[in-house]
């Protein structure tokens, strides 16, 4: 089950467990329960502290249950926890054999302190980058509250649970048998969900807070190099990020940043957060920005205000929030979200199996979508706005060769439709005749570019008819002390390495503005 590199890696993570554990499978005579049950006796074998049982009696199989012989934890898995589970699973194994968290202090207390029994259940897919995040947090609130219960789910073995539960978008999380989010999320936001009053301390906190020099908004590549830059010339740093990471969070492969020959989004921003981290650093996280209010006077302090109640001043402003997946604007859209309509095929893709899917959008990231998805689902129907695909070539030949995949160029999406629950299909209409078409669908990726994150800035900094923030050869807006990086601006081509450097710059303009002023 685990090659040569792998047991030896994972061996050498056991040794780091410090109370017995036992793990208990609930089996059957399946092929899945046969594979689960030899990775689980190779794990047992591994360390002295685990004890493997086979006698379990849970409904689900193949899962199995992880608990301590001297504590109160319920912490399941629901099918094998591979590909990018196999790391929740690893810490997971820590976290009941007794190796500490890296969580700070207070945040364990938090955890700890949650009053009512909780129980979740996240129903994830193997190749759902954003799913980990969601199941390691949710097995650490196990760990440390006994209140607390967790069982992951690999939805692509619960068929009939998907089915039944219209379970559409990984990962979904049920509380006490209600739907509770869907999405990516750590620890810190499902606090923010589940212990009412939080948002509020943290408010208050924010709003004791000196004025910084430089208060960079958004956590992203170029958030992240931004605050680097500024900490590193020893000036007051803070970063208010809506999530630290951004887009680069929702990034499966990356394979042009340059050094780095291949990696994905999610390891890409635990190494930039931990970077940042390393600096003193002030990171305020699920902070969003509502509004901007100027210095009235040059050399005053520029006000950011949040969502949250909180509000920051500083003598320079770094914005870096980034851009977000552009929607079709269409009727049905947002009724069907996470019901059928999709915006990560990485992520979603296994749970259409077997089923008709459409993608919209003919670049690079659609073509490259409708490739994947044609390996998983029935059927892919590719829809172009333009009369010619925008991919590049190499894409586009692999997408030809496909069997079951259609192109449909010079089409207009103009509706979603469904039956009240679920999608059941798109109408378009042929821009070259007018004719309207409908396709009977289960479900659609949408991949039709970026749109900036700049409607909390109207009337305040100058924007593109884009809605970009307009910016000079240095980052600089129209309003003195107020700088601008990365794809919220128009700055041409998004990338992360063009990104970085942008916040890179943004920071050193920031530091020259408040030294000359």
């Amino acid at each position: 089950m685990l090659d040569a590199n792998l047991k030896a890696q994972l061996k050498a993570y056991l040794e780091k467990v410090t109370q017995p554990f036992e793990i208990v499978a609930s089996l059957d005579n399946g092929a899945k329960s046969t594979e689960l049950k030899t990775l689980l006796e190779e794990i047992a074998s591994m360390s002295d502290k685990i004890t493997l049982r086979t006698d379990g009696d849970d409904a689900r199989t193949p899962s199995f249950s992880l608990n301590r012989i001297d504590g109160n934890i319920s912490l399941r898995f629901a099918g094998i926890p591979m590909g990018h589970e196999f790391t929740s699973l690893v810490l997971a194994l820590l976290q009941v054999g007794g190796h500490p968290s890296k969580l700070g202090q207070e945040v364990i207390e938090q955890i700890s302190n949650l009053q009512g029994k909780m129980h979740f259940e996240t129903y994830f897919s193997l190749s759902c980058q954003n799913c980990p995040d969601v199941v390691q947090a949710l097995n650490l609130m196990a760990v440390l509250n006994p209140n607390i219960s967790h069982v992951a789910i690999d939805g692509a073995l619960f068929q009939d649970e998907v089915e039944e539960r219209q379970v559409m978008s990984v990962p979904m999380v049920f509380l006490n048998g209600e739907m509770f989010a869907q999405g990516r999320m750590d620890v810190e936001e499902i606090l923010a969900k589940v212990d009412t009053g939080s948002v509020e301390r943290e408010a208050a906190k924010m709003n004791e807070k000196d004025p910084f020099e430089v208060l960079v908004i958004g956590g992203g590549p170029a958030g992240a190099a931004a605050s680097i830059y500024s900490a590193r010339k020893g000036i007051r740093t803070g970063v208010a990020a809506e999530r630290f990471g951004g887009q680069v969070l929702d990034t499966m492969s990356i394979e042009n940043f340059i050094s780095v020959k291949e990696t994905e989004g999610p390891k890409l921003v635990r190494a930039m957060e931990e970077h940042v981290r390393d600096y003193d650093i002030d990171v305020m996280n699920l902070q969003t920005a509502s509004r901007l209010i100027p210095a009235a006077e040059e050399g005053g302090l520029h006000t950011v205000e949040f969502e949250s109640g909180a509000s920051l001043k500083a003598k320079t402003v770094i914005i870096s929030t980034g851009a977000r997946w552009r929607e079709m604007n269409v009727p049905g859209e947002q009724e069907y979200r996470t019901r059928g309509v999709a915006y990560c095929p990485h992520c979603d893709g296994p749970l259409y199996k077997g089923k008709d899917v459409a993608v919209i959008g003919g670049g690079n990231s659609g073509v490259e979508a409708a490739i994947d998805l044609a390996g998983l689902v029935k059927h892919v129907t590719l829809l172009e706005f333009a009369d010619t695909l925008r991919a590049d070539e190499v894409l586009q030949r692999k997408l030809k060769s496909l069997p079951n995949v259609t192109v449909i160029k010079s089409a207009m999406t103009t509706e979603v439709i469904g039956d009240g629950s679920k999608v059941t299909g798109l109408i378009y209409q042929d821009r070259t005749t007018e004719e309207s078409h409908t396709i009977n669908l289960d479900g659609i990726f949408v991949q039709i570019g970026l749109l900036p994150n700049t409607e909390w800035l109207k009337d305040t900094v100058a924007l593109s008819k884009h809605g970009e923030i307009e910016i000079d050869a240095r980052c600089a807006t129209n309003i003195p002390g107020i700088f601008a990086a990365g794809d919220v601006t128009t700055v041409p081509y998004k990338q992360i390495v063009i990104a970085m450097g942008e916040g890179s710059k943004a920071s050193l303009s920031a530091f020259d503005h408040l030294i000359r002023s």
